[in-house]
């Protein structure tokens, strides 16, 4: 059975930095590229990162772009994404998902930007 499970999220003021990761479980994590996906109360899911399997190339979403940096460790079969310069509208429940597919099928972490 395929787990993603998020952590990391927390309150923070704007200007601030968290980093987040997911843990999976359930499927040869190396082999798959993987993103992140957020979505804020009252929106639509947004794509917010990517990055391929070996972790060769990662893209971004022009919002995040400069702030946050994707990353992933093989080894621990786990998924970081970092995020500096936080910013109000950053807040958002953030999920990984499989790129293939950006469906969230987990609980998600929670970011709240506020001063």
């Amino acid at each position: 059975e395929v787990q993603l499970v998020e952590s990391g999220g927390g309150l923070v003021q704007p200007g601030g930095s968290l980093r987040l990761s997911c843990a999976a479980s359930g499927f040869t994590f190396s082999s798959y590229a993987m993103s992140w996906v957020r979505q804020a109360p009252g929106k639509g899911l947004e794509w917010v990162s990517g990055i391929t399997s070996g972790g060769g190339r990662t893209t971004y979403a022009d919002f995040v772009k400069g702030r946050f940096t994707i990353s992933r460790d093989d080894a621990k079969n786990t998924l970081y994404l970092q995020l500096n310069s936080l910013k109000t509208e950053d807040t958002a429940t953030y999920y990984c998902t499989k790129t293939a597919d950006l469906r969230p099928s987990s609980q998600g972490t929670q970011v709240t930007v506020s001063s």
